[in-house]
């Protein structure tokens, strides 16, 4: 019996004060791309694929390219009219910073090792009195040697009801990045984002995943962590 108890309390998050070099990352960093990144962006969801291009070095409302859509490029007419909605989309920056959505102060260690570490935040109840954050958790994964964070997640804790008519068993949102490296800051690598549940007789399943590549630099100067060091 002592050992079973040991072996359940084992088991069980330890609640720790986040240190405070985490405590720094999670308050510089926002979970989209910092601004000066050109990709190319796949988007899987509802059966259909679009493959899209953002390219930083255009003004703000023609930064997005249609490249394909389910495999086949785009006709002209589906190309005027992707520009005519989508143009006015951002490519990064714009998003609050993580330090914003978490409560630091509960943060749990989740696991541990020489590489990695995560923990788990309770997240911020928002301004309007929404109560859906009392039923999720985010944990956060940073890699130690490079001090960034390379993955960041959001899942409900139990199933909830956030509005009348509405059941959500599983929500999940997660977020992973490209290590820094080669002067480029942590980028996007995949974003999978997971629902199922119901509103009255309708299914809300729904899966999608948004991937990520051929980044390069478009800002007039390469990003500070390329540049050499003063002397």
């Amino acid at each position: 019996m002592l050992r079973l108890f040991l072996l359940l309390l084992a088991a069980i998050p330890a609640t720790a004060a986040l240190p405070p070099e985490y405590t720094a990352i999670c308050q510089g960093f926002q979970t989209q791309n910092p601004k000066g990144w050109s990709f190319t962006q796949t988007t899987t969801a509802e059966g259909r694929t679009l493959v899209e291009h953002y390219d930083a070095a255009q003004p703000e409302f023609n930064r997005w390219t249609l490249l394909e859509e389910n495999g086949r490029p785009p006709t002209e007419d589906q190309a005027r009219e992707y520009q005519q909605k989508f143009t006015r989309r951002s490519g990064g920056g714009n998003a609050p910073g993580i330090a914003q959505q978490l409560n630091l102060d509960t943060a749990e260690l989740v696991t541990e090792d020489a590489e990695r570490v995560a923990y788990r935040f309770q997240l911020k109840t928002g301004e309007d009195g929404d109560k859906t954050a009392a039923f999720l958790r985010a944990t956060v994964t940073f890699h130690k040697a490079t001090r960034s964070i390379e993955k960041f997640e959001i899942a409900n804790i139990e199933v909830f009801n956030p509005v009348f008519g509405v059941k959500i068993r599983e929500l999940l949102t997660a977020l992973h990045y490209h290590l820094p490296a080669d002067g480029r800051p942590a980028l996007l690598d995949k974003v999978t984002t997971r629902t199922r549940g119901r509103a009255f007789f309708k299914s809300l399943d729904a899966d999608m995943l948004v991937t990520y590549r051929d980044y390069t630099w478009a800002g007039k100067k390469p990003p500070a962590a390329s540049r050499p060091p003063s002397p």
